[in-house]
């Protein structure tokens, strides 16, 4: 297994790096600062681009099994990197005829018990609303691109390593789940989610237990 992984070297990139290596799988670690990362692994490329850049994204994904997208930015809605981010790399991978994408985004743009997204609802804190409905533009996205997609939808992200006391839930938030989750632990669904393939083209609801 190949993957490109861009976000490489944020909270959840890291752990993605650090996990597929151990799987085994080999890994491009796309980003601005790859070099952060350490390389001293041969199942290791790193590559330094923009993901706004049609031939760095392209050369990234070519010859790739699969794409895992984690994706950051800031939260004041001025980063337009999550939607127009995942838009290139959408249209990359039909250049490199790659069909599957792991993408990560926030619980806003799951289904609300009561109707509509939790984006929509009126308790949803306004702070929150900017980074969500760039977090909605990139599903909406996905969506429309005729890939095999899945879009994980994480409440708040704590940076700490995988110890796998969450649950998992289609196009909702989980009964029962707390509204955070570890930074390893969304690497270790992204990647599990790779192999079991057990949300095709959903959105997909996690948290801690």
């Amino acid at each position: 297994m190949e993957v490109a992984i861009f976000g490489a070297t944020g909270q959840v990139g890291r752990h993605l790096v650090n996990q597929a290596l151990l799987k085994g799988y080999k890994v491009r670690a796309f980003g601005r600062n790859v070099h952060e990362l350490n390389d001293n692994n041969d199942d290791l490329t790193l590559i330094k681009g923009g993901v706004f850049d049609d031939k760095d994204v392209f050369d990234a994904i070519k010859g790739c099994d699969a794409v895992l997208s984690v994706l950051g930015g800031s939260f004041d809605g001025t980063d337009k990197t999550r939607s127009l981010g995942i838009k290139n790399i959408i249209a990359q991978m039909k250049r490199a005829s790659v069909k599957r994408i792991i993408a990560l985004g926030g619980m806003g743009v799951l289904d609300h018990p009561e109707g509509g997204l939790i984006i929509e609802q009126p308790e949803y804190p306004e702070e929150y609303i900017p980074v969500g409905l760039e977090h909605q533009k990139a599903w909406e996205q996905l969506q429309a691109s005729g890939l095999n997609w899945t879009f994980v939808c994480s409440p708040d992200i704590i940076d700490a390593d995988p110890v796998g006391n969450f649950i998992t839930s289609a196009d909702h938030f989980p009964d029962g789940a707390r509204t955070k989750i570890n930074s390893g632990d969304i690497a270790l669904f992204m990647l599990n989610e790779l192999e079991v393939e057990a949300y095709p083209q959903q959105r997909v609801g996690i948290g801690m237990v």
